[in-house]
């Protein structure tokens, strides 16, 4: 494996989180993620099938259909977080409950009940009207946190804020400002900084398995974590690039290396 882009505090992988997790034998300290949410695939005649291949708003992928029968959808998800929670400590995974996605995650919380520590609301203010009728608009996603250690209770085996102060409904827009395009779903600055904050330390590292826009990488950056982001579209791992390497003049701070397409190993 090679790093499509690496600076001081960055590594991006352009591939398939799903041959890389197992390859990966690094100690993580949080993970931060949202997964694709199988937007392509939907309700006819009773039946899953996929969405056409058309400009609708759910095609945001060039190569990657986002559209896996449920079972599959489901394999691929408990196997990725079964390898999250091998490498981290910490796992935050933002979901969107859509057609596609429902029946696996809930069936996936099953699973991984004794791991799921607690569930934030992440309410968006608003959201994309339904498709179709009796159908209830989405303007919230749920974010799920999950510790390996498996221990019992709500409490956190390791966060920083105080008590009474860390709420379970997180009233915070949708991400973009319009400096970034080129991706449909952007994790607002805001929800990662968030998570950071509460739950990790400078110098403490960052993984994100389906990076998208950089997001992750880039508030990382700016709080003086390392990271280290997975992506399988090239042109988001292109914007991600281009993010990461901007704030090197915002933040202040001068990379090792930069610039994108950068071909060195992965320890």
């Amino acid at each position: 494996m090679r790093y499509y882009y690496e600076d001081k505090w960055v590594k991006i992988i352009h591939g398939d989180c799903r041959e890389i997790l197992p390859a990966l034998d690094v100690k993580v300290d949080l993970v931060v993620t949202s997964p694709p949410y199988n937007m392509r695939t939907r309700i006819r005649n009773g039946e899953y099938t996929e969405r056409e291949w058309s400009g609708h708003f759910s095609k945001k992928y060039s190569e990657f259909r986002d559209a896996f029968p449920i079972d599959e959808y489901y394999e691929i998800h408990k196997m990725v977080l079964s390898h999250l929670l091998r490498l981290a400590s910490i796992v935050f995974v933002d979901i969107q409950v859509v057609t596609g996605s429902k029946e696996a995650w809930f069936k996936i919380i099953g699973d991984f009940n004794r791991q799921l520590k607690d569930i934030v609301i992440w309410d968006k203010g608003e959201g994309q009207p339904a498709m179709h009728d009796s159908v209830i608009n989405r303007s919230s996603e749920l974010i799920m946190i999950f510790e390996a250690t498996s221990t019992a209770g709500r409490a956190f085996t390791k966060s920083y804020f105080g008590r009474g102060t860390m709420p379970d409904i997180w009233r915070i827009g949708r991400g973009g400002n319009g400096k970034i395009e080129g991706h449909a779903a952007l994790f607002p600055d805001e929800l990662v900084d968030k998570v950071l904050v509460g739950w990790s330390l400078p110098n403490d590292l960052i993984l994100d398995p389906f990076l998208g826009s950089g997001t992750t990488c880039y508030c990382a950056k700016k709080l003086n974590r390392y990271s280290i982001g997975i992506e399988i579209e090239e042109k988001y791992c292109e914007i991600a690039a281009r993010r990461v390497q901007q704030s090197v003049f915002e933040f202040g701070e001068q990379s090792e290396k930069q610039g994108t397409g950068i071909q060195s190993e992965l320890l």
